[in-house]
């Protein structure tokens, strides 16, 4: 650092604390506006947080959803525990939960096999029977009847009974929002432009403004959803049933998600602080210095989720554990100052507290605020990811470094500017006279050092070739979870877990005005229906050949006519039919829908094969590309899984682009910035190299690791280097190690032991994330102490920079 760089970093640490009364004041206010508002920071674990908005995909299954989707429902699954579902006991054991059920009050009807049409016989069709009292409600079959007439059902087998007739489902229908579907509607219709064009200015504005609506409307039926989960729980705990009950539905695994990430943020927050206190003071040995870094991190997560809350942006799933990584953030900066403010107060005992704080500033306010700033680099490489959830982390980890620097350079100077001087113990002699003994090694023998870390790093990094994206949302749950027991039985039992909807469009429309479908479509639609079916992965499968078949039970085994066809169709109760699968047919845009459910707890199904070999067959079935289209939540989600690598590779070689060139403006030198990005392009390979190896799926949430990787590394690397830099008319290697080698080996150790909580939790992705985050410090901690002071010693040498260093 040049003098004249000294002398202006000097002046600003002066100024801060000549300012200190207007900075208490400043983060005062902030403390009351944000803090406020803190208290309205929301987490939202929706399925829809995990998807990207406005691409193709997604709005061409929202107008699918619009034309066909079945009504927003619960699924509670109820499994006797005498394994038949054909008793008195049971029916009259559902019967009492159908009618608690109704008297929710956004509750519109309760569908089960208490409920629906039970049709014995073709002649009842095509009779003037009323279906809708061919109901057991109405009829009062026998069990043995009920049986006879569920066996092997085209409609409602797997919807309303599992294929074994020991468990049976109760399907809750709620009531539409008319407003809510009138805004989404109209969202719709705007979003739809893009398929074909960019929106105009006008456009956008109209659009957030009735997304700011809908928004209001979702928030609080959200808000019923969660009392209206409760009752159900209620009601089902006092109905004191002989056997299992498992409840399921579009948004219970939002719910118990949202449960999930509070009970982990609660307990390991605290438990990760209450480690960290403990931590702290057996490095420091004094209670002050456990205070003012657990203050600072308290401050930073306070003014963040204030500051999120106001800027509405919720938690996600991939977004929660930020508060985790602000921690990380704020200790990192936190005890570099505190070890540099200590190492000043020992060499210099006579100084007072002001010339303390402002030496600590000098030599840390440039290394703290350029660490900070390549933090964001990392970061905020995630905005070009092209993924929405992963981007919305990205610019609410930019705010939380934003957040965590102001407290940490202007708040924590100040507060402890009001603590008198005093002695300050010395740091563990042992530890010490290791990193010092390091030092003199790497100092003798360079290449060693480099070559040995690259080596183990490189065999690290070949298990980037055994990275995948095959991943089941299941498996993000522990197994004893009562949401894994709960997705898992439906999963198995009710015919699949993830929607998938193969929609067919067809242009020879009938020129029938009787009929709503030809002989020729039925035909088309035969062939899509049994290329789906076929696949082990697909669940239920239902769709107007489901009529089809129904109706030839009816007809002694013998084929219909369209004309049959047509009346089966319409005479069944196409309200209940909606209610349970959805509509099949849209006849103004010519189009037929199969729906189907993916079952996520099958062995070995690689989704993304799965995909291609089903579009392969429905293509050689006769079916053009032009013919069908794919789309619910199973495409959605594997579209974003299968551009994960592309997302990574752009995203790693931006950020080691900007690195580059940010390293380069703080250390004017191609050399050493270069040099500086070596550790943290091996860190960010090593960290990737061991998912590979260990088999964790790439997902939203591992995706991340690498540029969290990037963001702690580079922290450590520039406190090193700029520590080497200084002292270069010196002994560099000496300096840099007892001057931030401590530091780096703190902040390691605290945040590696800290986030190895995290194996305790029953959320498997914040497992992996906090085992990869303290795989992450580790790395970190070998390449900057070993690999980074090799390299300088090796091309950056003291004698040939002095006279530079000191211009």
């Amino acid at each position: 650092m040049s003098k004249k760089s000294a002398t202006i970093i000097e002046n600003i640490g002066d100024i801060i604390l000549k300012q200190r009364i207007l900075i208490l004041l400043v983060f005062a206010a902030l403390f009351v506006v944000l803090g406020s508002n803190a208290l309205k920071f929301k987490i939202d674990a929706s399925a829809d947080t995990l998807l990207t908005k406005n691409n193709a995909l997604y709005i061409k299954t929202q107008l699918a959803n619009q034309k066909f989707s079945p009504d927003e429902f619960i699924l509670v699954a109820y499994q006797p525990q005498n394994g038949d579902v054909f008793t008195a006991d049971t029916i009259k054991g559902m019967s009492k939960l159908s009618d608690s059920f109704s008297r929710i009050e956004r509750v519109s009807k309760v569908q089960s096999m208490l409920s629906v049409p039970l049709i014995q016989s073709k002649s009842q069709l095509l009779s003037n029977s009323n279906v809708s009292e061919l109901t057991y409600e109405k009829q009062q079959y026998s069990p043995e009847e009920l049986r006879t007439l569920l066996t092997d059902h085209p409609i409602y087998t797997d919807l309303l009974v599992n294929q074994k007739q020991d468990a049976a489902a109760i399907q809750i229908v709620f009531k539409k929002n008319e407003k809510l579907l009138t805004l989404n509607e109209k969202i719709l219709s705007i979003n739809k432009r893009l398929l074909t064009r960019e929106l105009t200015d006008e456009e956008n504005q109209k659009l957030e403004a009735l997304k700011r609506k809908a928004t209001k409307i979702e928030e609080k039926i959200g808000q019923q959803r969660q009392q209206e989960l409760i009752q159900i729980e209620q009601i089902v705990e006092q109905a004191q049933l002989d056997g299992s009950v498992y409840i399921g539905g579009s948004y219970i695994v939002g719910i118990r998600l949202i449960e999930i990430v509070k009970q982990d943020l609660l307990y390991f927050g605290s438990g990760i602080g209450v480690l960290i206190v403990l931590l702290l003071m057996l490095l420091f040995r004094s209670i002050k210095w456990v205070l003012f870094p657990m203050f600072a991190c308290a401050s930073s997560i306070l003014l963040t989720m204030g500051l999120l809350a106001l800027l509405k942006l919720p938690a996600t799933v991939i977004s929660a554990n930020f508060v985790a990584l602000q921690l990380i953030l704020t200790l990192a900066i936190m005890l570099h100052l505190i070890t540099c403010y200590r190492e000043v107060s020992r060499k210099n005992p006579e100084f007072t507290q002001h010339e303390r704080l402002v030496n600590t500033l000098k030599e840390k306010l440039a290394p703290c605020f350029f660490a900070a700033l390549t933090t964001s680099v990392g970061f905020g490489s995630l905005i070009f990811s092209g993924i929405q959830p992963i981007i919305d982390f990205g610019i609410m980890m930019l705010i939380s470094n934003i957040v965590t620097l102001s407290v940490a350079l202007l708040l924590f100077p100040v507060l402890l500017s009001y603590f008198s001087a005093s002695k300050e113990s010395k740091e563990y002699a042992w530890l010490s006279n290791l990193l010092a003994k390091l030092g003199n090694k790497i100092k003798s023998a360079p290449r060693f050092f480099i070559i040995i870390p690259l080596v183990f790093m490189a065999i690290l990094a070949v298990g980037i070739s055994k990275l995948n994206v095959e991943n089941s949302f299941i498996d993000y749950f522990h197994p004893d979870t009562k949401v894994y027991q709960e997705l898992s039985f439906i999963d198995k039992e009710f015919g699949g877990s993830t929607p998938l909807d193969i929609v067919i469009s067809y242009d020879d429309a009938t020129d029938k005005s009787d009929l709503f479908m030809t002989a020729k479509q039925v035909n088309t639609l035969h062939l899509g229906h049994a290329v789906v079916n076929a696949f082990d992965a697909t669940g239920n499968v239902t769709s107007l050949i489901s009529f089809t078949k129904l109706a030839k039970q009816l007809n002694d085994g013998a084929p219909i006519t369209e004309y049959e066809l047509d009346v089966i169709y319409s005479m069944v109760d196409k309200e209940t039919i909606d209610s349970l699968v959805g509509a099949y047919i849209d006849i103004d845009s010519n189009t037929m829908r199969i729906s189907t459910r993916i079952q996520d707890t099958l062995p070995e199904l690689n989704r993304a094969e799965f995909l291609e070999k089903l579009t392969k067959d429905l293509n050689a079935a006769g079916l053009s590309e032009n013919q069908v289209e794919l789309t619910n939540l199973f495409v959605l989600y594997q579209d974003i899984l299968s551009r994960l690598f592309d997302s990574q590779i752009t995203t790693l070689g931006i950020v080691y682009v900007v690195l580059a060139l940010v390293l380069f403006a703080i250390f004017r030198s191609i050399k050493i910035a270069l040099i500086a990005l070596v550790p943290n392009i091996i860190n960010t390979l090593g960290i990737l190299g061991i998912i590979g190896w260990l088999g964790i799926p790439l997902d939203l949430m591992t995706i991340t690791i690498a540029a969290i990787a990037m963001g702690i590394a580079i922290d450590d690397t520039i406190h090193f280097v700029d520590a080497y830099k200084s002292k270069l008319d010196g002994n560099p290697m000496q300096h840099a190690f007892s001057h931030t080698g401590l530091a780096i080996v703190y902040t390691s150790t605290l945040i590696a032991t800290g986030f190895s909580m995290f194996v305790f939790s029953d959320f498997v992705p914040s497992v992996y994330f906090g085992l990869l985050t303290a795989c992450a410090m580790m790395l970190a901690v070998i390449t900057d102490l070993t690999v980074l002071p090799g390299l300088l010693r090796k091309y950056i040498h003291p004698a040939k920079s002095a006279t530079k260093s000191n211009q």
